[in-house]
C-alpha cells in the first residue's frame, strides 16, 4: 500500500473543469490528486517570424508555478525564467505540437499557458494533459466562428509520471513519493499508444528491463485513464480530436445537406460549400443529372481544394416524357419555388391516368487531381393528384412511395434516408469511397 493508500498501478483521482477562465479561447482546471493547474489557450492571428508566409501555424506553451503552489513560497519568475520552468514549457509545447496539423491550423498561433495553483507531484504531466483540453476548447471556438472548417487536431495527447519507490514500480507519483523515488519517469503518449516523449532517469540507482516494462505498462494504463477523463470533460467538443476528413457538399440546400450529413456522417465531416468558402453561382447546363452533378463537384472542388460531393436530382414522370427531369428545381421558372413547381406539374398531369414516376439522383465525387466519379440511384413511385403530408421538400408531397403507402412528405426522415433515390445513390457512392481508401 502506498503513501496515499493507492495500489501500485493506480493513478490518482483526476478531475477536469472546462471553461474555467471565461476570457480565454479555451481553458480548464485540472486536478490530479492534490496537484492543480489552470490551463488556458490563447489564439493570435499571426505566427512567429520564421513561419510567416509558409501557410502553417504554431503551438507554443508557457509554464509557471504560482508563489503559494508549494509549502514554501516560490519566487515569481522574472524576465528570465528559471531553468526548470523553461524545460517544462518546452516539453509542453513539443508535446502539444504533436497533436496538431500545423498546415490545417493556418497562419495563427495558439499559446498554452499552464499555471500551477498547487503542486503535489506531476505538475508537468498534469499541465500537458490539461493543455490538451484547453487546446480542444479553443479549436471548437475557431470552428464555431468559421475561422476553421475542420479541427486541425490529429491526435489526443496526455501524460503521466511513474517511478520506482522503495523498490516498487508505481504509477502517478505524488510529491511524497516523487521526492524519494529511485527511478523517475514521465510518459507523454497519443491515443494510439505511441510515445511522444519518454523521460527516464535512475536518480537513486539504475533500473532493470523488467522494472522498465512494468513502468511502461503502468504509464499506458494511467494515460488511458486520463484520456477518458479528457473526453468526459470535453463532451461534444471531443469530436474535434482526430475528426473525420472534410467533405464539401456543393449545395446551398439545407434539406439536402442534412440528408447527406446523416448518410455520410459516420465517415466524413460533411460541410456546406458556403462553410468551405464557396459562394459563387454554378451554371448547371448539362442535359443529364450526372452531367450537372459533375459540373457542380468540379467547380466547388477547384475553388476550395477539398474533396467535394455534388448531387443533381429530380422527378421524372413517364406520361410527360421524363419531365420535369433536370429542370425539377426550376420547372415553373424560379429556382426552388416548390409550390409553383408542384402546381405546374399537376396542371400538366391533369386528366392523365398513367401516374408512374421516379425520383432520380446522380452523385459525383471530385477529389483534387482525380477524375470525377459518379453513382446513380432511382426510387419509383406514383404521382398523386393532390399533396399529402407536411414534411420533406420539393415534390415530396406528391410522390407516393407504394411499399409504405406514404408520400415522401409523410414518412419519417429515417425511412426516407433508407429508401430514397439519394440514399440509393449514396449507398453506391459509399462503396466507391471504400474502394478508394483500401
Amino acid at each position: 500500500m502506498r503513501f496515499d493508500g493507492r495500489n501500485a498501478d493506480q493513478p490518482r483521482e483526476v478531475s477536469i473543469v472546462t471553461d474555467f477562465v471565461r476570457t480565454a479561447a479555451g481553458s480548464c482546471l485540472i486536478a490530479t490528486g492534490n496537484t492543480r493547474v489552470i490551463c488556458t489557450a490563447s489564439v493570435e492571428e499571426t505566427v512567429p517570424p520564421f513561419l510567416k508566409g509558409k501557410g502553417q501555424g504554431w503551438v507554443t506553451a508557457e509554464y509557471a508555478m504560482l508563489p503559494a503552489s508549494t509549502s514554501q513560497r516560490k519566487k515569481r519568475d522574472g524576465i528570465k525564467k528559471d531553468g526548470r520552468s523553461v524545460e517544462i514549457q518546452r516539453l509542453i509545447g513539443r508535446s502539444l505540437r504533436q497533436a496538431v496539423d500545423m498546415k490545417a491550423l493556418g497562419e495563427r498561433t495558439i499559446t498554452l499557458d499552464c499555471d500551477v495553483l498547487e503542486a503535489d507531484g506531476g505538475t508537468r504531466t498534469a499541465s500537458i494533459t490539461g493543455a490538451m483540453v484547453a487546446l480542444t476548447c479553443a479549436v471548437d471556438k475557431l470552428v464555431q466562428e468559421g475561422k476553421l472548417l475542420v479541427s486541425p487536431i490529429v491526435h489526443q495527447v496526455a501524460a503521466v509520471s511513474c517511478g520506482v519507490v522503495e523498490g516498487t514500480p508505481c504509477c502517478d507519483l505524488c510529491y511524497q513519493e516523487d521526492s524519494r523515488a529511485d527511478v523517475d519517469m514521465n510518459f507523454v503518449m497519443n491515443e494510439k499508444g505511441e510515445f511522444i516523449e519518454l523521460q527516464g532517469t535512475g536518480e537513486g540507482r539504475a533500473f532493470t528491463p523488467d522494472e522498465l516494462a512494468t513502468l511502461m505498462a503502468y504509464g499506458k494504463k494511467g494515460i488511458e485513464n486520463l484520456m477518458q477523463a479528457q473526453r468526459d470533460a470535453l463532451g461534444e467538443r471531443a469530436r474535434h480530436i482526430a475528426p473525420k476528413p472534410a467533405l464539401v457538399v456543393a449545395s446551398g440546400n439545407e434539406h439536402k445537406l442534412r440528408e447527406l450529413q446523416h448518410i455520410f456522417g459516420d465517415y466524413y465531416t460533411v460541410v456546406s460549400m458556403n462553410a468551405a468558402g464557396f459562394h459563387g453561382d454554378i451554371d448547371e447546363n448539362a442535359s443529364t443529372f450526372a452531367g450537372n452533378a459533375i459540373i457542380k463537384a468540379e467547380a466547388v472542388c477547384e475553388a476550395t481544394g477539398l474533396p467535394t460531393l455534388a448531387d443533381d436530382s429530380g422527378l421524372t414522370v413517364e406520361a410527360l416524357d421524363g419531365e420535369p427531369g433536370v429542370l425539377s428545381a426550376r420547372y415553373a421558372g424560379m429556382h426552388g419555388d416548390d409550390d409553383a413547381n408542384n402546381k405546374l406539374l399537376l396542371r400538366r398531369m391533369n386528366g392523365k391516368t398513367d401516374r408512374d414516376c421516379a425520383f432520380q439522383c446522380a452523385i459525383a465525387l471530385k477529389i483534387p487531381g482525380k477524375e470525377a466519379l459518379v453513382a446513380e440511384g432511382s426510387c419509383p413511385g406514383v404521382l398523386l393528384e393532390a399533396e399529402r403530408g407536411n414534411g420533406g421538400f420539393g415534390y415530396d408531397p406528391l410522390f407516393l412511395y407504394e411499399p409504405l403507402n406514404q408520400t415522401f412528405a409523410e414518412i419519417s426522415q429515417e425511412d426516407k434516408n433508407r429508401v430514397s433515390h439519394r440514399a440509393r445513390a449514396c449507398e453506391k457512392m459509399l462503396e466507391i469511397m471504400k474502394e478508394l481508401h483500401e
